[in-house]
């Protein structure tokens, strides 16, 4: 089990971020050849103030008229994209790594907020779960790789709870932990977590359809 460790943050940890970094360079660089093939003409109407104003109610809780509609999914999706976000950067544990293996360091969110952000990601996806199982609107549109990514973030915060308070044997769990963080990372430019990449363009692409063309509001 050490040797898996040491594997996983040594070795499969930099191929992890290199696929990351690679595989999304990849699929904005296709996106972007596939937008210009298929519509090379949204880029005369393309209109920032249109795509900053929409991004600006869109990222804003209750902001837009699909969150005011909607106010338990609102707060759980700003919830868990904002843990999601923020409690793998500020963990003390990662940043140590980094700190051990490439001398960068950066100020760490206390261990019990970090625990409690991660709990909160957990969560999320239990309700995310219930929503896919229970909704038949949402059902109906699930497929089986949003069973599989929804897994995936669920396993990496969970084994993160796990390994923080020590349940389980612990570099077991610690290493599942970093497997699953891994699989995760590489798994963002290839499945749903994509819309990580291309949400802000998507966004800006409908709102300067709606502002230049309908000459209405998207939010």
């Amino acid at each position: 089990m050490h040797a898996l460790f040491d594997l996983a943050v040594g070795p499969l940890a930099w191929l992890a971020f290199a696929l990351f970094i690679l595989g999304s360079a990849y699929r904005l660089m296709a996106m972007r050849a596939l937008a210009f093939k298929k519509d090379a003409t949204f880029v005369a109407y393309i209109s920032w103030p249109h795509a900053l104003k929409s991004l600006a109610h869109w990222i804003t809780p209750f902001g837009a008229l699909g969150w005011r509609e909607n106010p338990g999914i609102t707060i759980v999706t700003f919830a868990f994209h904002i843990c999601l976000i923020v409690a793998p950067l500020f963990l003390m544990g990662h940043i140590a790594l980094f700190d051990a293996f490439r001398g960068w360091s950066w100020p760490a969110l206390p261990g019990t907020v970090a625990d409690t952000l991660s709990i909160v990601v957990v969560l999320a996806c239990l309700y995310f779960l219930w929503r896919r199982l229970s909704v038949p609107e949402v059902r109906f549109v699930t497929r089986t790789h949003d069973w599989l990514v929804l897994a995936l973030v669920g396993a990496t915060f969970l084994t993160g709870v796990l390994a923080y308070h020590r349940i389980g044997d612990n570099l077991f769990v610690t290493t599942l932990h970093i497997l699953c963080g891994e699989a995760m990372l590489v798994a963002i430019p290839f499945t749903r977590l994509s819309h990580m990449l291309f949400g802000f363009f998507s966004r800006g692409y409908i709102a300067s359809e709606f502002g230049s063309v309908r000459h209405a509001k998207d939010w």
